[in-house]
């Protein structure tokens, strides 16, 4: 049995749609309103949404988002009138499921929401069955969006097309790298990492293609260069925006034909390997600089991964705690510890601008500080994580109170999500600046940005570049 909301003012469309819903054997609940049915799609577990265009405040596609980023995802059919001749491609557009025409007869209606239910008890079989199953690699975590995250590297791992793994610097994207590797046939290859970041321009072709005896001065015996050692494994470019222009054109060539001539060479070498790339910067915005070809592009991105930073997905938080914690202790010789909550929470309300990576060295820090005592509390945690616990807390609920006071003027979920972005940005990028002392080329390494990106964040924030570059002009 699934749960169907209807979200439509009118009373004859709402009950008859309650009565094909009824009619299924499932639950049906009907709202008159955008105001009365949005936070009630946000707040309970809805399989499918029937959502009406026209309602009297507002249009029902301006909202969809917010219903479409609720906990449940449910899938959402649109109803339109009989006079709105572009309602499939306004439909196609918003991502909803179907749609349905008001005053169609009732097995018109019925069939989209039975496809619709078929589809999402198909969808979380399959899903739950591939994670279930899934050589995680150190992925630690069961929120929602990590789990639809894990689901597609379970689809990545039983084929062998290129994937490309987009994220923030630090939310973990060679360790998804590495279960795409080690749940696929390759499994028994080398994983092989290229960190592109760190490719030398004297030495890259050596690196990459190998060399043979004599090839240049030094190189006494041949050696096989990163691609052939990935040969029936998987070739794994990290930060794969740092490639110059010529690379690239090599590395097209190699991903055309699985073949290359090593430095100095009589003949061309094969290697079957899989390609996964992964990369925190804008490969788009690069392409249209002139510094990515579009065409490379095309061939990396053939199935991509984002990776939700670590501020969406704060419910893997605690997970992620006690297994690093563990893992640490166990590290040091130390017997395992406790967490006060309020430890937890404080974890809880920090927008980790550095995610994952920075989550495991706070931790490390917290070892140093309370190294033997048994339980941890907010005491033992950095003071900039502690302050703006205190500042989400707001002061509004102290320690021994029941229950916080109620939220009013609550604002939809994507502009509280935008805002606690912006928030996290803005705090990442005055920390970069204290901890670089104004270096941009250590504030690029750290960050992962390049200089022009930094720039614009910068500016997108109000920040001066006087604060990174003292010689600037002021504007």
């Amino acid at each position: 049995m699934s749960n169907v909301l209807i979200i439509d003012n009118d009373d004859g469309t709402g009950s008859s749609l309650c009565r094909a819903v009824t009619g299924l054997g499932h639950d049906a609940s009907w709202r008159k309103s955008l105001r009365e049915g949005v936070p009630l799609a946000v707040s309970r577990p809805f399989d499918v949404v029937f959502l009406d265009i026209h309602l009297p405040d507002g249009n029902g596609l301006d909202l969809l988002p917010v219903i479409q980023a609720a906990p449940s995802s449910p899938e959402i059919i649109i109803m339109t009138g009989a006079d709105e001749p572009d309602a499939a491609e306004t439909v196609i557009r918003s991502g909803a499921w179907d749609y349905v025409t008001k005053g169609a007869p009732p097995e018109e209606i019925r069939l989209p929401l039975v496809r619709a239910i078929q589809y999402r008890q198909e969808k979380l079989f399959c899903s739950r069955k591939n994670v279930t199953a899934l050589k995680r690699d150190g992925i630690v975590g069961s929120s929602r969006k990590l789990t639809a995250c894990l689901d597609l590297v379970a689809q990545a791992a039983v084929n062998d097309t290129t994937v490309m793994i987009t994220g923030e610097t630090g939310t973990g994207k060679e360790l998804f790298a590495r279960a795409i590797h080690h749940n696929s046939g390759r499994a028994g290859g080398n994983f092989v990492v290229v960190d592109c970041a760190a490719l030398p321009d004297t030495l890259v072709e050596s690196l990459l293609f190998g060399h043979e005896k004599g090839a240049f001065t030094g190189a006494e015996h041949g050696r096989d260069g990163l691609i052939r050692q990935a040969h029936g494994g998987t070739l794994f470019l990290d930060e794969v925006g740092e490639l110059s222009v010529s690379v690239q054109r090599a590395f097209l060539r190699v991903l055309q034909e699985h073949r290359f001539r090593p430095l100095g060479g009589s003949g061309e070498v094969e290697s079957d390997f899989r390609l996964v790339s992964a990369t925190n910067r804008d490969l788009d915005a690069l392409v249209q600089g002139g510094q990515f070809r579009s065409d490379l592009l095309f061939r990396l991105r053939s199935f991509t991964i984002e990776i939700p930073p670590l501020r969406d997905r704060l419910d893997d938080v605690k997970e992620l705690v006690r297994y690093h914690m563990d893992r640490l202790c166990e590290r040091y010789g130390l017997a395992h510890k406790g967490f006060a909550p309020e430890f937890l929470q404080s974890l809880g309300a920090y927008a980790w601008p550095g995610n994952v990576r920075e989550l495991i060295n706070t931790l490390d820090r917290v070892i140093a500080s309370a190294r033997y005592e048994p339980t941890l509390f907010p005491k033992h945690l950095p003071s900039d994580i502690r302050i703006q616990a205190a500042r989400a807390a707001g002061g509004h609920v102290r320690q021994g109170d029941a229950s916080p006071a109620p939220v009013r003027g609550l604002p939809p979920l994507h502009d509280f999500r935008d805002e606690a972005a912006h928030r996290a940005e803005n705090n990442y990028l005055h920390e970069l600046i204290a901890i670089t002392g104004g270096n941009i080329t250590e504030a690029c390494r750290i960050s992962g940005l390049s200089p022009s990106r930094l720039y614009a964040l910068m500016k997108n924030h109000h920040i001066h570049r006087r604060y990174f570059d003292p010689d600037a002009e002021t504007e």
